[in-house]
């Protein structure tokens, strides 16, 4: 893949860096961000033995303090964080140690989670392996587990010391995992740069075509989707106000994720919110006419779903929905565009609260 170094201009307090083949050489970056006695990798089932010992040989850590958890979203539960806890324990890593996470968004989200518990916190450096991860999950610092009550039920704030974004081993991953990032990326666009979104959408043909060609428009999709969120991210670190913008897509997605039993991706789902919560914003008089259908068909452009699954009524969803952390006095807020680049309430905390029957009118 061709490209460049990047370090990215984000007003965080920790260094993010793209760079094709960077993983090999890992080690210097993780020894300069996150200088510690010992450290351990988690990373998974897929992840491990594609990059896992190439990690482990730059870092300088022993194949027994790679610590793999089986693929998927089932991994990401205080079950898995109570095994790799206790593996630290065993191992006698103590107070000066550190957390390299290794794989995609549950792995950062669950290796976060233990950083942020173990002996009262442990430093921890982000090397995200997917598309979602490198744009999303990995900055921000929100890491945590599910529950059977939800996604990202029990967690923490627990920002890394940096990240590292391999944009070569995106041309491993299966073209409906690369997809599932576009979703995060066009949803970028959507709160913040119309620009960017256009861009986003010229883009992709490419990237599907040949990752290992459209090296430069893999590597731009990836900074620019890291500026808009670390400039958003930097001013609310902890979901406060403006940071509820990257909610966009995700209250209903994530009712659409847990419906399906998670046999659904985190970016499909997503994708299907961000169709729904556009068309609720219409509905509701928030955002343009023509701002749903923009976002519809970029998403089918990119491969993504844009419709419910059959059989996904609207009062189940609602009741999902419910349970979501973004429910306040007993309603659900949204964070709805209001146009492509800009999001509506900017008077309200930028959530917008929208009847019931709006929501299951537009569901059905």
């Amino acid at each position: 893949m061709t490209g460049t170094t990047r370090r990215v201009a984000a007003d965080l307090p920790y260094p993010v860096k793209v760079e094709p083949g960077c993983l090999a050489t890992i080690g210097d970056f993780v020894r300069e961000v996150a200088p510690a006695f010992r450290y351990a990798i988690i990373t998974d089932s897929h992840v491990g033995p594609l990059y896992g010992n190439a990690v482990a040989e730059s870092v300088g850590v022993s194949p027994d303090d790679v610590l793999a958890i089986p693929a998927g979203e089932s991994s990401k539960t205080r079950g898995s964080w109570g095994w790799l806890t206790d593996q630290l324990l065993s191992r006698n890593f103590g107070r000066d140690s550190a957390i390299i996470a290794l794989g995609g968004g549950v792995v950062g989200d669950l290796a976060g989670f233990v950083a942020a518990t173990y002996m009262r916190g442990l430093p921890i450096v982000q090397i995200p392996t997917t598309l979602l991860a490198m744009i999303d999950s990995a900055i921000g610092g929100k890491v945590g587990v599910d529950t059977p009550s939800g996604k990202n039920m029990v967690g923490a704030f627990h920002q890394p010391m940096g990240v590292m974004a391999d944009t070569q081993v995106l041309a491993t991953l299966r073209l409906n995992d690369l997809r599932t990032g576009f979703a995060e990326a066009l949803k970028h666009g959507v709160i913040a740069d119309r620009s960017y979104f256009e861009s986003v959408v010229s883009s992709i043909p490419a990237i599907v075509y040949s990752v290992a060609e459209a090296g430069d428009r893999v590597s731009d999709l990836v900074v620019g989707s890291i500026e808009i969120k670390s400039a958003i991210v930097s001013r609310d670190e902890h979901e406060g106000g403006l940071r509820k913008l990257l909610n966009f897509g995700h209250t209903a997605g994530h009712a659409v994720e847990i419906l399906s039993g998670f046999k659904m991706s985190h970016g499909e789902a997503v994708a299907i919110g961000m169709v729904i919560e556009a068309t609720i914003a219409e509905v509701a008089g928030v955002a343009e006419k023509g701002t749903a259908e923009t976002i519809r068909s970029a998403l089918a452009g990119a491969g993504l779903p844009i419709e419910r699954p059959e059989g996904m009524d609207a009062d189940r969803m609602l009741e999902v929905m419910r349970t979501d952390k973004k429910v306040r006095g007993g309603r659900i807020q949204y964070s709805l565009p209001s146009r492509i680049g800009r999001m509506a309430g900017s008077n309200s905390g930028w959530t917008v609260s929208v009847s019931d029957e709006i929501v299951r009118e537009v569901i059905a």
